[in-house]
């Protein structure tokens, strides 16, 4: 036997147990040096036997030994089954289970189950009723506990990896919104509020936030939009006393919560409450804020548009709050999963790749123009390169980038044009607003920089007339301007309960460009509507029109000496095989994974 503890031959359990059992495995195969394993031993035995952790854990947590090499070998060891519950391994069915197994459980084994990561997740019926416990650490004492609870005299434990099974139980068992459950428990006894229209009293106003627990509500809204994948919070006063809140999920808005007898200047006076840079007491200008609360044990920022709006008592300062949820971990850092599809990922990998010029996004607003920036950005990033951002506001947090941040004594231009003396080898700039900031972008092009921006235009080829139109010389457009990318989001078709569609009119079809052949011969799809989706969607993929600026394109910009003539350079792009948004959308009906009601309203202006 491998000797673990040559160092101290003193130490308990030198040569048996769990722990010198999984370090030899592990040194034998060559996943961790022998000498690691023995100072992994040494610390296990120098911590307190109260406290003492295992082996495993100390590799991983001390030495960074991938947990799941730890995990599966350790499984392998005790003979426990992996399996895999990523997605498209479950089925409709499946989850009900899941939730009716963990219901059924008392609520502390509900929290020790959350704490170890366990989840009871099928009964096996083949060779009588097994039950299936997934662990992310098969060798958990709770283990047999739940089995039990739940009546199962025989079970089979399986490991399961910690990110797949974690991620699963976030998204089907939520823990309970304690924000929530505090607001429920006292909203009967609540008192109403003053109906009386007229001069806004603040006593009146915060005796009602502390009597009806508003701030309860508002931080426990916070959470549900967080854990629903919602982009934006809308809280929108209605005549009355009554404020209605709107989650944005999938780029649709669908009302969360109604509240009755609550003023919506306590509504307001919460939320800015909470917020940084914004005056509760003013009502009669619009106002930006931002704050942040640790939701799940993961930093969510959040940021406030205030607006004041009339109502139908005229007198009364209401104000539309719609809050912006910034999840860092919605960002796509891996360009494959931009989902661009093969030539358009081509012509965008070509454009990115070269040293200088600029790369456009173009789109509406939500279109998913920042997600694509930051991860084209991400592909190019090293360290050896010095990639500055300027962005009015900033979103998300860009690792390796030093991101600019306006404020009063530095606005959007004078950050753009300080880029220019700061030595940068990329640059993002969050928006070509005005001949000014496109000036420089240009100009940052030009001196050998690789720029990425952004534009608001309805497709790829007037971005060309745009920037024309802005007072961007043609030459400067022909030879600056890499790519632009016109981007729209439609939403995905929920995988587990969409259904084929019989039903979709000829006339439809032939106007998104399919063909008759390919009308007889496609599988087309429609939502229908899960436990698991919103309305038979499942979140949202991206269409692309990729134009290439080749020497063709800026050979005919070059001729123009007047207007743009957009119609011809789209005929050269087509002729170059591009993809146009409508073609981009036909292929994501092909494959399934949207439905023609789509990409006709995303594509609209693609006719």
């Amino acid at each position: 036997m491998l000797n673990l503890f040559k160092h101290n031959s003193s130490l308990p359990g030198s040569s048996t147990g769990v722990g010198s059992r999984l370090g030899e495995r592990l040194v034998n195969k060559g996943i961790v040096a022998q000498a690691v394993v023995e100072r992994a031993v040494a610390i296990q035995y120098g911590e307190m036997p109260d406290v003492r952790r295992r082996l495993g854990d100390i590799l991983i947590q001390d030495f960074g030994i991938e947990r799941n090499i730890v995990y599966r070998e350790l499984s392998q060891m005790y003979a426990f089954r992996e399996v895999d519950l990523s997605n498209g391994t479950l089925k409709e069915a499946d989850y009900i289970v899941i939730k009716q197994l963990f219901v059924s459980l008392p609520q502390d084994l509900q929290e020790r189950a959350r704490q170890h990561i366990l989840l009871p997740y099928r009964v096996q019926t083949d060779h009588g009723s097994v039950l299936c416990i997934a662990a992310a650490d098969p060798t958990c004492p709770d283990i047999p506990v739940i089995a039990g609870k739940l009546g199962g005299s025989r079970y089979e434990i399986q490991y399961c990896q910690l990110h797949v099974l974690k991620e699963l139980m976030e998204r089907l068992l939520p823990a309970p919104n304690e924000f929530l459950q505090d607001y429920e428990n006292v909203v009967e006894a609540a008192g109403t509020a003053d109906k009386e229209e007229g001069e806004i009293n603040e006593k009146e106003i915060d005796a009602e936030i502390y009597r009806s627990r508003l701030t309860n509500l508002i931080e426990g809204c916070f959470v549900e939009a967080v854990r629903t994948g919602a982009s934006d919070i809308h809280f929108i006063p209605k005549n009355g006393s009554q404020v209605d809140i709107y989650f944005r999920i999938d780029g649709k808005l669908h009302l969360w919560s109604t509240q009755i007898e609550t003023r919506a200047e306590s509504v307001a006076a919460v939320l800015k409450d909470r917020s940084k840079n914004v005056d509760r007491f003013e009502r009669d200008i619009a106002q930006d804020g931002f704050f942040q609360r640790t939701i799940d044990n993961t930093i969510i920022r959040f940021r406030v548009s205030i607006l004041p709006i009339v109502g139908v008592a005229y007198e009364r300062k209401l104000e539309s709050i719609v809050v912006r949820i910034l999840d860092d971990r919605k960002v796509i850092m891996d360009l494959e999963q931009l989902g661009l599809l093969p030539r358009a990922r081509r012509d965008f990998m070509t454009a990115i790749s070269k040293p200088q010029g600029i790369i456009i996004l173009t789109g509406p607003t939500g279109s998913g123009k920042s997600t694509t920036l930051i991860a084209a950005l991400n592909n190019v990033m090293k360290p050896e390169l010095n990639v500055l951002t300027v962005e009015e506001p900033v979103e998300y947090l860009i690792p390796g980038a030093r991101q600019i941040k306006i404020n009063p004594k530095m606005d959007f231009d004078q950050a753009l044009r300080s880029m220019l003396r700061h030595d940068p080898d990329i640059v993002m700039v969050g928006e070509m607003r005005d001949k000014k900031t496109a000036d420089i972008a240009f100009k940052l092009a030009n001196t050998g920089h690789l720029t990425f921006s952004t534009l608001h235009t309805n497709d790829a080829v007037s971005v060309i007339s745009r920037l024309y139109k802005m007072g961007i010389e043609p030459f400067l457009i022909a030879y600056a301007v890499n790519i632009v990318v016109a981007q729209r989001l439609v939403r995905r078709l929920c995988p587990l309960c969409k259904t084929v569609d019989t039903s979709i009119e000829p006339s439809i079809l032939e106007a998104l460009g399919f063909t008759r052949d390919e009308a007889r011969t496609i599988v087309f799809y429609k939502s229908n509507g899960c436990n698991n989706c919103h309305n038979g969607y499942a979140g949202r993929i991206a269409i692309h029109e990729t134009l290439l600026f080749t020497r063709e394109i800026r050979r005919a910009i070059l001729t123009m000496h007047g207007d743009i003539d957009e119609e011809l350079i789209k005929s050269i792009a087509l002729k170059n095989e591009m993809m146009t948004l409508r073609a981009s959308g036909r292929e994501r009906i092909k494959m399934g994974e949207t439905t023609s009601a789509e990409v006709a309203f995303a594509t609209a202006s693609d006719e």
